[in-house]
C-alpha cells in the first residue's frame, strides 16, 4: 500500500497545484491514501469552506491542521466532518476530533495529528503523552498508524520519533514548509522525516512575498504578510507499505 502525504497547503494557488498535480501522481506512482496538511490554505491562515471543497474534490483521504486551525471562522461549519482532523492535543474540550480511522484496501488506517509547543504560540496539551495515550487506545482498532507532528522545533520532532518507534507506522513533521532531507526507518521500524515541506509559490519566504518578508526582518514593522505569486511547487512523501507488516518498507520524498 502506497500513502501520500501532501505538505501544507499555502493559499489558493497551493490549493490549485496539489489539484493539478494529484491525479498525475496517484496515477504514476499507484497511490492508495493521502493525506494533506490544510492549515494554511485560506490565503496563509486557516482553511475556508471553498478551500475545504477543492481539496476533497481531488478525493483526498484526512485533511490535517496545525496551529492556525481557527484562522477562518469557515471551519466551525465542517469541523465535525469525518475526513477533518485537527491537532489531538489541544485543549480539552474544543470542537472537532485529533485522529481519525479510514478503511481502504482491507485495511484500517488511523491518522492522528499532534502539535508541538516548542516555539509554537499555541497553548496545548503535551504532544508525547497524548500522542502515545491515543496509540494504546488504538490498539487492535487500526493495522496503520500515520501521526502528523505540527511542529516548530527540529529536535521535538525527532525526540517523538524515537519516542513512538515501533509503536506508528510512519511518523511525518509540518509547519517549517521547508523539506528535510533526512526521511529514514527507525531501529524499531516507523518511518520518520522531519518536515515533507510545502505546497505553494515557490519563489517565496515559506509561501508568503519575499520582499515583505525582507522587510519585516529587515526593519522590525509589523508589515502584513501576503501570498507569493508566481510558479509553485509540491512537496510531499510516499510511504510504500508492505501489505503483511503493515510497516514502511520505501520512503520517497516528492518534489513537484
Amino acid at each position: 500500500m502506497k500513502i501520500l502525504a501532501i505538505g501544507d497547503i499555502v493559499g489558493n494557488s497551493g490549493v490549485k497545484k496539489m489539484k493539478e498535480s494529484l491525479r498525475e501522481i496517484r496515477e504514476n506512482k499507484k497511490i492508495d491514501f493521502v493525506i494533506v496538511n490544510g492549515e494554511n490554505a485560506g490565503e496563509g491562515m486557516g482553511i475556508t469552506e471553498k478551500n475545504f471543497k477543492d481539496i476533497l474534490e481531488e478525493n483526498v483521504d484526512v485533511i490535517t491542521m496545525g496551529n492556525h486551525t481557527w484562522g477562518k471562522k469557515d471551519i466551525f461549519k465542517f469541523i465535525n466532518h469525518p475526513k477533518l482532523i485537527r491537532p489531538a492535543n489541544y485543549c480539552k474540550g474544543v470542537p472537532g476530533k485529533g485522529y481519525g480511522i479510514y478503511e481502504v484496501l482491507g485495511k484500517k488506517i488511523a491518522v492522528i495529528n499532534l502539535i508541538g509547543r516548542v516555539d509554537v504560540n499555541v497553548l496545548s496539551e503535551n504532544p508525547f503523552l497524548i500522542g502515545k495515550k491515543i496509540v494504546e487506545n488504538l490498539k487492535g482498532k487500526a493495522d496503520i498508524i500515520i501521526i502528523d507532528f505540527h511542529a516548530e522545533a527540529t529536535a521535538e520532532k525527532i525526540a517523538l520519533g524515537y519516542y513512538l518507534d515501533g509503536k506508528v507506522t510512519a511518523i511525518f513533521g509540518t509547519h517549517t514548509h521547508v523539506q528535510t532531507a533526512d526521511e529514514t526507518i527507525l531501529e524499531k521500524g516507523t518511518a520518520y522525516i522531519t518536515d515533507i515541506g510545502m505546497t505553494g509559490p515557490k519563489n517565496s519566504v515559506i509561501g508568503m512575498d519575499k520582499d515583505v518578508s525582507i522587510k519585516r526582518f529587515e526593519t522590525t514593522l509589523p508589515e502584513r504578510y501576503k501570498i507569493a505569486e508566481g510558479e509553485c511547487m509540491l512537496n510531499g512523501v510516499i510511504f510504500d507499505v508492505d501489505n503483511t507488516t503493515n510497516k514502511v518498507k520505501q520512503i520517497e520524498r516528492i518534489r513537484i
